[in-house]
């Protein structure tokens, strides 16, 4: 008897199930029906808030710039100084068991920035110093002087007539040189040209100036050559949470001899300042085919050099 009923529900599901899963899949079709219809209304929804949204972001920038005054000045400064001090007495694991070292450097970024509504005028400086002294007390003939280590200076002045919110006409002026040891302006570069400035966002500058002509001053016995050439400049600065980075490309190409006469430098600095304080860190990279042919170098070798500190921020 047992068996006859467990046939007769098993033959019974199978007659049922085809029916009950129609009803389930009508279920679920008419589910997806009415949530994809909702999920549209709301995606209309968004994108016309999204609309509204953008609407008003462009008129709250457009009053906040009728409500601020010209001219308009950016002015501050961002460096890092290091300083490292050793001394060794009687420490017999080294040959020189008394020996004292010092090494002492800092880096500036400068920079004074000018907006007026027709044009704008920028102006910056980085400086990078430093020198290190090391001292044997057991040779009188150690040189017990501070000699130096480093030795960078840069100066920019651009100048750009607006043409669009985001397009200029420019001029550019650049000076690079050493200061300390006789080295100022020997050699010097003075880079002098015209063409278009791009701004396509706050923080990022780049000049492209395609009439420029690249002076090289020099009183050494090499002949370094002054030439006609294209002059490319990005600068760009942001804060990312509390690390504050500026970046600063400067390239040269010469139409005289490109593979000869060409150089770029390219300055990274970053800062963790707070309240103006902080922790800094400061890497320069340069290629320069005429210096290294003025120290006969055979090789045309990657120029770095990187400070790392206590930092300092001021701006206005």
């Amino acid at each position: 008897m047992s068996t006859k009923i467990t046939l007769f529900t098993a033959l019974f599901a199978l007659c049922y199930l085809p029916f009950a899963l129609a009803q389930t899949t009508e279920e679920l079709t008419a589910q997806k029906e009415a949530k994809s219809t909702e999920l549209a209304a709301l995606e209309a929804q968004l994108k016309e808030l999204t609309g509204k949204v953008g609407a008003l972001k462009a008129e709250v920038t457009g009053l906040t710039d009728l409500l601020t005054p010209y001219p308009r000045w950016n002015v501050g400064a961002l460096g890092t100084v290091g300083l490292n001090l050793t001394q060794f007495s009687n420490w017999l694991q080294r040959e020189t068991p008394n020996t004292s070292a010092a090494t002492i450097g800092f880096t500036m970024n400068g920079f004074a920035n000018l907006q007026q509504k027709k044009y704008f005028w920028r102006n910056g400086a980085n400086m990078n110093l430093a020198w290190i002294r090391f001292n044997d007390k057991d040779d009188s003939g150690t040189d017990n002087e501070l000699r130096v280590a480093a030795d960078a200076f840069n100066a920019t002045s651009l100048f750009g007539y607006k043409l669009t919110e985001k397009f200029a006409a420019s001029g550019l002026g650049e000076y690079r040189t050493s200061l300390l040891d006789g080295r100022f302006n020997n050699p010097g570069y003075l880079d002098l040209g015209v063409g278009a400035t791009w701004t396509p966002i706050q923080n990022l500058v780049v000049v492209f100036h395609p009439l420029n002509y690249n002076f090289v001053f020099s009183d050494d016995t090499f002949d370094f050559q002054s030439s006609l050439g294209t002059k490319v400049v990005a600068d760009y600065t942001q804060r990312i949470q509390s690390i504050a980075w500026k970046s600063n490309f400067s390239g040269f190409l010469s139409y005289k001899d490109a593979a000869e006469l060409s150089n770029w430098t390219w300055i990274n600095s970053f800062s963790t300042a707070y309240k103006g304080i902080g922790i800094g860190f400061e890497l320069g990279l340069r290629n320069n085919n005429q210096e290294s042919a003025a120290r006969n170098l055979s090789n045309n070798p990657l120029q770095t050099y990187y400070v790392l500190g206590l930092s300092y921020s001021i701006a206005k």
